[in-house]
């Protein structure tokens, strides 16, 4: 058995027909796993790097069926978030038994042979839209010897890849396995401070900009396409104080176009899905899109040191 088909790619989902992950039409990998916990994280289902369960209270018929087919009975209609996620061994016997699909295992371990023949037959689209394959997550850095092989087969069909990455990965491994293998970079770039970064995203964030500025120092000498993107998320990175940090780093490195990406809240049900609380579920500010004056006011920002946004 040849590498390319051990099934060890764990895969969120595959989306063809995106218009919104780089140039073209692209098919979309989401990886599953992530070395960060974004608290307003729009794919919150990526963030653990195993499969899980997740469990949709609006398609449930309430038949029963699940909760007398588990075998931890691990599953109540008084339960929280339905499924007891400490008693739930993943044997996934409940799917079988849900007439109305409401439970649903998320992530699926692929080889890379499976993902090239499900993207394959959309290259015509890509090749007459200068379109390609994005990479995304998760972290598509979490595994970089998965990631690395199948960039190599995607170069081998000829297509163009791009990666999106939140930048928390080992420099000289990235260089070594992905680099060669990607035409752009989409880099995000959430919050300047170190210990806000901590605070909101789980870990710090010196890495994060050191690998930023190696990268798009050589990404700019070789030609390849990057480009920092920040999240406008209310009263945290949207903030005068953060997008004015963020100008000035990237000022600093003679950078003139970056990407400012508005709010998205439609995340907030996801979390319920696979049982992990929301402190943000009654947040009003955290429930509705950005607000042009905000996203008017940080492009103000970046157009003052230079920076065109997208």
């Amino acid at each position: 058995m040849t590498n390319n088909k051990k099934k060890n790619h764990l895969i969120l989902e595959i989306k063809g027909n995106s218009l919104d992950d780089g140039p073209g039409i692209r098919s979309v990998i989401f990886y599953k796993g992530c070395p960060l916990s974004c608290v307003w994280c729009h794919n919150p289902e990526s963030k653990k790097p195993s499969i899980e369960i997740s469990f949709d209270r609006k398609n449930c018929i309430n038949c029963g069926a699940c909760r007398d087919v588990c075998p931890e009975k691990a599953i109540h209609i008084d339960n929280k978030f339905y499924i007891d996620r400490n008693k739930c061994t993943l044997c996934f016997v409940c799917l079988d038994s849900c007439p109305s699909n409401s439970l649903q295992k998320v992530g699926k371990l692929m080889s890379v042979d499976e993902i090239i023949a499900k993207i394959i037959p959309d290259k015509p689209f890509f090749d007459t839209s200068d379109g390609g394959v994005t990479i995304s997550g998760g972290e598509p850095t979490l595994n970089m010897d998965n990631t690395s092989k199948l960039l190599k087969a995607l170069k081998k069909e000829k297509i163009h890849t791009l990666i999106e990455t939140c930048g928390l990965f080992d420099f000289e491994i990235f260089m070594e396995k992905l680099y060669p293998y990607l035409d752009s970079i989409y880099f995000d770039i959430k919050i300047i401070d170190s210990q806000i970064h901590k605070k909101y995203c789980g870990l710090p964030n010196e890495k994060i900009l050191e690998n930023f500025k190696q990268l798009y120092k050589k990404a700019k000498k070789d030609g390849k396409y990057i480009i920092s993107r920040t999240p406008l998320i209310p009263n945290i990175t949207d903030t005068k104080k953060n997008i004015e940090e963020i100008a000035n780093f990237l000022k600093k490195l003679y950078i003139e176009e970056a990407v400012l990406l508005a709010y998205n809240p439609l995340w907030h049900d996801k979390t319920n899905k696979i049982g992990v609380d929301n402190p943000y579920n009654n947040s009003k500010v955290m429930s509705t899109f950005s607000e042009q004056d905000v996203l008017k006011n940080c492009k103000n920002i970046f157009l003052e040191n230079g920076i065109r946004c997208k």
